[in-house]
């Protein structure tokens, strides 16, 4: 089959699924679900199918048709793009897609709202497909909003709770201030290379005689757009409270969907990047802010309670490693990490669900224990997710996070010590959560009674056990060169061992820290206020929202009332009307007052002219 067919198959499955269910199954409930999900499986075959389509082959596919076309100004297609990046990609959205759609019909089995939240789903998917696939920025940005849209939608899922509707609002502003640097740096980047197509903006910035301050600029405010959706700091404030969604959808923004976005940009445009002369601060700046929001991430994850917010930092803290492998040249070592973290995250917040499922949707680890027991399965791949994400050796992340750590040694000595670092914080939060929440004694009713969830919910987490684990070895990376790196700069063996030593010690340490404080204990025996407010920056944002947006819009208000309206407007027509009023007393129709008046009004002039 053409794979320029099984593309655009890709794109339309989930979008007709959304529509259908938005326009006809909104009063079937399990019919929607049902399509929904067998939209999310055939598109993940028809992933595979495209895959292998490509093979090995470094050969662009493209298929567009005409948008718009101003000619010798702009020309705009709709148009997809299939390289060893996008198909690799695509396998990463569909195969996370279809098992969280599958854990769903488990998860949210009785809920009020199934259709709308099936259909959000695959609203998601083609969203993210299209980012994905599109070959010019044009493109990317719709789908790029859409994301948008479709993350306010799930997150909001249940708008009946205020903290529910408040985060999908705060997720969707705070999109919006990334998306606008985002679609200035692709105006920039289309004056500067004359075009907003991927492959002619490659062949534009390899011929060289670009402007290289704004080239620089575009690719700093093209960066802002994955500030945005990728959540890194400052903006990465709202990924946290987007928990506030369904645990389903928590999965699949974390590891397959919007956080992904991002950085599968940064990839996709790595030439713009890369194009850009090394004494240019972009790439460094891209590198340290990825490099401090893996680092300050990770320091507020060790004083979380909510398990889903717990994973919430971390991803946050993963997310940083990808983009700082980004801003270090880094671009296949990112999307290895971006590949890998996938599974295992999904695997850590769909176990997280199944968790809080059999708790009777209880969040608060202090309030758990002893679920090793209680839920055998769900326990066993949680501590492979686990493993997968503080980098045990022989697990997948162990293999991605050492591509980074390794690019970032022979580039940039200072976020090698911080990736260091949060190799050894990751260990330790992870290791806290995992004995609090499933060793131990149970701590409420609601951990005692716990049971095991059904097949719907355990197989998923079993498929993804066995991808946390293996997805980093080459039977499975060696068909997708995007996700298999190999580097071939000098120091590579001696940087690797160094590296391995490091880690190991890391994780070491951050295992023994975590065991000797949390084991046996019944509540939190460290307390870190500033952690656990989160360094209060969303006390900061909302003293600063009050400062530079309430105050002044009070000042208006004030002005408008009793400036504008009160001494502008309603004084003067006041002073109209009283006059009026005055005069039309004096006008009473009787013959003596108008005679006085008069009389009056004569000895007046005659004391004046007197006087």
């Amino acid at each position: 089959m053409d794979p320029n067919a099984i593309a655009w198959t890709i794109l339309v499955l989930p979008l007709a699924a959304a529509v259908i269910i938005f326009l006809l199954l909104k009063r079937w409930p399990m019919a929607s679900a049902v399509l929904s999900t067998l939209s999310a499986f055939a598109t993940l075959g028809m992933s595979i199918a495209l895959a292998h389509a490509l093979g090995h082959s470094t050969t662009i596919l493209t298929q567009s048709y005409p948008w718009i076309s101003l000619p010798g100004v702009l020309r705009l297609e709709i148009g997809l793009l299939v390289d060893a990046k996008s198909a690799g990609m695509m396998l990463i959205v569909t195969g996370v897609g279809a098992l969280v759609h599958l854990f769903s019909l488990g998860y949210m089995r009785g809920d009020a709202g199934l259709a709308r939240f099936f259909a959000g789903l695959s609203l998601f998917m083609v969203s993210m497909t299209g980012i994905v696939l599109a070959d010019n920025f044009a493109m990317m940005f719709i789908f790029w909003e859409l994301v948008g849209v479709s993350s306010y939608i799930l997150i909001g899922h249940w708008f009946e709770k205020d903290s529910a509707a408040d985060a999908a609002k705060k997720a969707f502003l705070t999109n919006r201030i990334g998306d606008f640097g985002f679609m200035i740096g692709i105006l920039l980047a289309w004056v500067v290379t004359k075009s907003i197509v991927f492959t002619e903006m490659k062949t534009a910035v390899d011929a060289g005689g670009l402007n290289q301050v704004l080239l620089g600029a575009s690719v700093l405010l093209i960066f802002c757009g994955a500030v945005g959706k990728s959540a890194q700091f400052p903006l990465h404030v709202w990924l946290p409270d987007a928990m506030e969604g369904p645990t389903p959808v928590s999965a699949l923004i974390h590891a397959a969907t919007m956080v992904a976005a991002g950085v599968f940009m940064l990839a996709r445009v790595a030439f713009l990047v890369e194009g850009v002369d090394h004494a240019n601060i972009a790439a460094t700046v891209i590198a340290y802010i990825g490099g401090f929001t893996a680092l300050l991430a990770a320091l507020m994850a060790t004083q979380q309670n909510d398990i889903k917010r717990v994973l919430a930092y971390s991803t946050l803290s993963q997310l940083g490693y990808m983009v700082m492998a980004q801003g270090l040249y880094g671009s296949t070592e990112g999307l290895f990490h971006l590949y890998t973290h996938a599974w295992f995250k999904a695997l850590l917040f769909l176990g997280a669900g199944a968790v809080i499922f059999a708790c009777h949707h209880e969040q608060d680890i202090w309030k758990m224990g002893g679920l090793r027991k209680k839920l055998p399965i769900t326990f066993a791949t949680f501590a492979l997710g686990t493993a997968a994400l503080i980098a045990v050796p022989g697990t997948s992340g162990f293999w991605s996070k050492e591509e980074i750590l390794v690019k970032a040694y022979g580039t940039d000595k200072l976020l090698y010590a911080v990736g260091i670092g949060v190799a050894a914080l990751t260990a330790f939060y992870m290791t806290r959560l995992f004995i609090v929440a499933f060793l131990g004694k149970a701590r409420s009713e609601n951990a005692e009674h716990a049971h095991e969830v059904g097949p719907a919910m355990w197989v998923p987490l079993a498929v993804l056990a066995f991808m946390a684990v293996f997805s980093g070895y080459g039977f499975i990376t060696g068909g997708f060169p995007a996700f298999h790196p190999g580097h071939t700069h000098e120091g590579s063996h001696e940087a690797g061992f160094l590296t391995t030593i490091l880690s190991l010690v890391a994780l070491a340490g951050g295992v023994f820290a975590g065991w000797k404080l949390y084991s046996g204990r019944e509540r939190e025996p460290i307390s870190l206020r500033l952690l656990a407010n989160r360094f209060y920056f969303d006390e900061l944002y909302s003293l600063i929202i009050r400062t530079v947006q309430d105050l002044p819009a009070r000042l208006v208000e004030y002005l408008d009332l009793y400036v504008v309206h009160g001494l502008l407007a309603y004084f003067p027509s006041q002073l109209a009307r009283g006059a009026g009023w005055t005069f039309t007393r004096l006008q009473s129709g009787h013959l003596q007052g108008y005679g006085f008046l008069f009389g009056a009004g004569l000895l007046a002039l005659l004391w004046y002219l007197l006087s």
